[in-house]
């Protein structure tokens, strides 16, 4: 049978990853697929270099919309990223009847109910297992292995750049500015990292996750992101002594109302620095690895861990979806599996609480004078929002400031307060009162706390 044909839209570190692992184990995935899969077309603004990458006998232009017009092209692959001319251009290859994969979360997470609909249209497939966790299969997981199951949680450390910073941050008890011109020194965080630090590329994937987990469209506009930018040294060793370390999580939950403490039925989307016992796995992926805990009510709880970035390991994934669409190209558009692994009739349109609804249990650290009364009252105006307390940790006096004669300072300590489970709303509230102490010097520091339980 002759090969299947594929375009290739950009040929930078994965696409050149996936032209060098398609090439170097080609009889493999052939004798997987059925027929061979062979990239026959490259476009790439430095024409150049994508030849000199490609070697002879694969056509490179510099205009992308060549690949897509060219007939003999049966799948495209998107790897330009970014929300624009990638849009367009993947709406253009559909639209041509072309299949599609990418390795685009961004464009997915904030465009991918239009495209998904599109490619529903048209009667092809859009294939991104590389949008989220590089080479794990979290993607198939979730569509097709844990089908199933009624999906109950997931979590996520599915930003390398960040978890190498906290690793960083923990093993040399540096504060983040540090630790982040390092990670850009190492080539582990881009030159410009906002995406990455704040949060916003690990809410990108969250958001795919939660959609193929619940059955609900994209909804990346609903995400809650907060990201590691404000983490000190201080609060890592803290968290250290009590057993827990801080990752930054994309966390998507599906939850029941409960009328008796006034919540309502919704799917949690949020991505933050969180508390974790130590003795869980995930606590204990260190540098870039990624790793993913997926709760299911028949399988129980699975875990998916391994590159979450890279050129080949990025690859296995963009050449998987490869595999997939050569297998399903002359099947019934009706008999694929879905993009977001429910039918599109199917879909639910169960809400993404707003972050004040959100349910969990926290770590708070007070900077607070060293003088008598100062933890009744911050106690007491937690039993008053209603809010249980697990455990206290208060600290010596700091030894700089313990003789008032002599600096003119009172002495200070930290205060670490873990909670029980309450409504981030009157955490919030109980926040604001403690925060207006006047033995409160500092601004409170509050890390959510999950159990993974």
């Amino acid at each position: 049978m002759k090969p299947i044909q594929v375009g290739l839209l950009g040929i930078g570190v994965v696409g050149s990853g996936t032209f060098n692992v398609l090439k170097r184990n080609q009889e493999e995935i052939k004798r997987r697929a059925g027929r061979g899969i062979e990239i026959t077309m490259v476009a790439d603004l430095n024409v150049a270099r994508a030849q000199e990458l490609v070697g002879p006998g694969v056509t490179v232009v510099s205009d992308a919309r060549a690949v897509i017009a060219n007939p003999d092209i049966d799948i495209v692959i998107e790897l330009i990223g970014g929300y624009g001319i990638a849009k367009t251009l993947v709406l253009e290859a559909i639209a041509a009847g072309k299949h599609v994969v990418t390795a685009n979360k961004a464009l997915l997470a904030v465009h991918g109910t239009e495209i998904f609909a599109a490619a529903s249209a048209k009667g092809v497939m859009v294939a991104f297992e590389a949008a989220v966790a590089g080479g794990i299969p979290i993607i198939k997981a979730l569509r097709e292995g844990l089908t199933a199951n009624r999906i109950q949680w997931i979590a996520g450390i599915i930003n390398g750049t960040t978890n190498f910073i906290l690793s960083e941050m923990r093993d040399k008890g540096l504060d983040f500015g540090v630790v982040l011109k390092e990670a850009q020194r190492l080539g582990y965080a881009e030159a410009d990292p906002t995406f990455d630090i704040e949060g916003v590329d690990a809410a990108h994937k969250a958001t795919l996750m939660s959609a193929i987990a619940f059955g609900v469209p994209v909804q990346f506009d609903k995400a809650y992101i907060e990201g590691i930018t404000k983490l000190g040294a201080t609060d890592i060793k803290y968290a250290e002594q009590l057993g827990y370390r801080i990752k930054l999580l994309g966390i998507t939950k599906r939850r029941a109302g409960d009328a008796a403490k006034g919540t309502t039925d919704g799917i949690e989307l949020r991505v933050h620095p969180c508390l974790i016992p130590t003795k869980r796995l995930i606590a204990n992926v260190e540098g870039a690895m990624n790793a993913v805990v997926v709760q299911g009510d028949a399988v129980g709880t699975t875990l998916y861990y391994g590159k979450g970035a890279g050129s080949e390991p990025t690859a296995s994934a963009v050449i998987a979806d490869l595999v997939d669409i050569t297998r399903l190209h002359t099947a019934d558009a009706a008999h694929r599996v879905p993009h977001l692994a429910f039918q599109p009739s199917a879909m639910s349109n169960l809400p993404v609480l707003p972050m004040g609804e959100v349910v969990t249990s926290y770590y708070l650290r007070l900077r607070v004078a060293d003088e008598t009364g100062v933890l009744a009252k911050v106690t007491g105006i937690l039993a008053e929002a209603g809010i249980s307390i697990d455990a206290v940790l208060q600290r010596e006096a700091d030894e700089v400031v313990k003789d008032i004669a002599t600096t003119g300072q009172v002495p200070q300590t930290d205060v670490i307060i873990l909670t029980h489970d309450c409504v981030e709303a009157r955490m919030n509230t109980a926040i604001a009162l403690m925060q207006a102490l006047p033995s409160v010097l500092e601004p409170i520091t509050r890390i959510r706390k999950e159990e993974l339980a």
